[in-house]
């Protein structure tokens, strides 16, 4: 569906079941800034119940790498707030509450020394996409 992510060399998915730590299964860089997808396995079914971005556009146009706990976009995954808290602490209750198997969570550095695609940039196309697709947004995102 997003053919436009393909040309992000440096990505990569994992898998985190509600029994695990986020924290110990996320591969994402702590050091990089992009975008990031997340699927629910459930029921036999597979559905993108996410977007989302790490690293923020300053005023000066340039990039701002998320730098607080671990950083980069593993530091936004684990520790970015969602539903109400930490997603190291929300994703296994959640998960449970909906009866989730597992999350496959897939990444991709838009912003490095080669690439210079601000994530919330991108993150707002795919969002705007799967928008045009489903005429709603992915279920566990609230606005773009």
């Amino acid at each position: 569906m997003f053919d436009e992510l393909k040309k992000y060399k440096n990505n990569d998915h994992f898998f985190f079941e509600a029994n695990q730590k986020l924290s110990e299964v996320c591969n994402a860089p702590t050091d990089k800034s992009g975008v990031y997808l997340i699927y629910r396995l459930a029921k036999g079914k597979i559905d993108l119940v996410y977007i989302g971005s790490s690293g923020q556009k300053l005023k000066d146009g340039t990039l701002k790498t998320r730098k607080a706990g671990l950083g980069g976009i593993k530091d936004r995954l684990v520790n970015g707030k969602q539903f109400g808290d930490r997603r190291k602490i929300t994703f296994p209750i959640v998960m449970k509450l909906q009866k989730i198997d597992a999350l496959d969570i897939y990444w991709y550095v838009t912003y490095d020394e080669k690439t210079k695609d601000f994530p919330s940039d991108i993150e707002e196309k795919l969002i705007a996409k799967y928008y045009s697709i489903y005429g709603k947004l992915p279920e566990w995102n609230k606005e773009f």
